[in-house]
């Protein structure tokens, strides 16, 4: 492509032909720009996305290892508890062999008193604190009190 700038007497007709040559050139470079571009862009559509692939099988591992984690926690726990359960039963097995396991699990445990039988003394003492705060809270009106106690009360038969 040549730009040149032509001066003289038929400058208007040749400035015409020149420009008309330029937008042909010009069309025809726009145009070539245009296809490759498109060109381009197609291929890198098309391409293959390995980062994507890696990424999804990389979220699979950590959700598979963190799953398999948390089931070797809860198996080791309960082995712990399963275990340790197991050593008690076989102590009291030990001080009554002719009973059944689940009487010995029964006997292991030392005798409790019923949960009402438990509670019944708590209950008289927690009545017995209601009570008391609900006579210290009734009281009428503390003698300092008084005063403002008087003032309510010519209110509230006023507005009535």
């Amino acid at each position: 492509m040549r730009f040149e700038n032509k001066a003289g007497a038929n400058s208007g007709v040749n400035e015409c032909a020149g420009k008309a040559a330029q937008d042909v050139e010009m069309d025809e470079a726009l145009r070539d720009f245009r296809l490759s571009v498109c060109a381009w862009s197609e291929a890198a559509i098309s391409r293959p996305r390995a980062a994507v692939a890696m990424r999804r099988s990389r979220n699979w591992q950590l959700a598979t290892a963190l799953a398999l984690g948390c089931v070797l926690i809860a198996g080791g726990v309960s082995g712990g508890i399963y275990k340790h359960l197991h050593r008690q039963l076989a102590a009291g097995w030990e001080q009554h062999p002719q009973e059944t396991p689940i009487t010995v699990a029964r006997a292991v445990e030392p005798d409790r008193p019923s949960a009402v039988q438990r509670n019944q003394p708590a209950r008289e003492e927690e009545e017995d604190l209601l009570a008391s705060v609900d006579s210290d809270v009734s009281q009428q009106v503390p003698a300092v009190m008084e005063p403002l106690a008087q003032l309510m009360a010519g209110d509230e038969t006023r507005q009535e």
